[in-house]
């Protein structure tokens, strides 16, 4: 049986895995799914058609599920539904999406969200993405596994941040990263590539080495930038991780690519 603190009030219609712990003065909407393992430290709201995964842990003050920022919503069932073993910290919030962006929230596995970071309506979290305090991405972003964001860092709608991107700290991102990518600033460029990122993740010496090649290729002075992008997909055409940087580039995406500054190297 889960175990429920006598002054939580869990709604009738919630869906309560056997060994949840909903601690006290927490709120259960009636069209919640808390997965084995869940934990719900204190004061803790769940709202909405939310689902949480076996095993993740939220703190108290976070709000989940309820009603997105959006002037467009008009109170459709649309969902939140966050993966297995995240750690969800003090007030974060995070939005169900809307009927116009696909009606769903997505949050992956074995996340961090560090306190008062906030994911809006429409967003795509993948699997090990860190958050740190007060992060923030707005309607529509997708992020890939493994991406860092820095404390204060804010993402615009429709940006997409590639798989082990590292966003820096108080950085605003108005356009896409690049996987792998480093970028930091008040308006955002590229920095380079994520370097420690790489070597933690047990990438090898020789895609590291390709990326940085490839990297020097794409944002180099000579030629059109899509003249540069073919010269990288032909050359490096064998490397898997090289293309992955390749093909999110030439996604039609929403939003313009994140270029380095001048003099900025990997």
């Amino acid at each position: 049986m889960p175990i429920i603190h006598p002054t939580a009030i869990v709604e009738d219609g919630a869906k309560i895995a056997d060994s949840v712990q909903i601690g006290p003065f927490c709120r259960v909407g009636p069209n919640v799914e808390l997965g084995e393992g869940v934990v719900l430290e204190s004061h803790v709201v769940i709202a909405g058609h939310t689902s949480i995964g076996d095993q993740t842990r939220v703190f108290p003050f976070a709000s989940l599920g309820h009603q997105p920022q959006d002037l467009k919503y008009k109170g459709e069932p649309t969902r939140l539904v966050i993966g297995r073993n995240n750690v969800i910290r003090e007030q974060v919030t995070m939005n169900p999406g809307t009927v116009g962006g696909g009606g769903l929230t997505e949050v992956g596995d074995n996340g961090l969200f560090m306190v008062g970071a906030h994911i809006a309506h429409d967003c795509r979290v993948g699997n090990n993405v860190v958050m740190a305090n007060n992060a923030t991405l707005g309607g529509h972003v997708s992020v890939g596994d493994y991406a860092f964001l820095g404390g204060l860092s804010a993402v615009h709608q429709f940006v997409r941040i590639g798989k082990q991107a590292m966003i820096g700290g108080m950085t605003g991102v108005e356009a896409d990263v690049i996987p792998f990518g480093l970028v930091m600033g008040n308006r955002a460029s590229l920095s380079g590539l994520n370097l420690v990122g790489l070597k933690r993740r047990g990438f090898s010496r020789d895609d590291i080495h390709a990326l940085r090649n490839a990297y020097r290729m794409l944002f180099a002075q000579e030629g059109t930038f899509l003249e540069r992008l073919a010269d990288v997909a032909e050359m490096f055409g064998g490397n898997a991780t090289v293309m992955e940087v390749v093909d999110f580039i030439r996604v039609d995406a929403h939003r313009s690519l994140c270029h380095p500054k001048a003099g900025n190297g990997a």
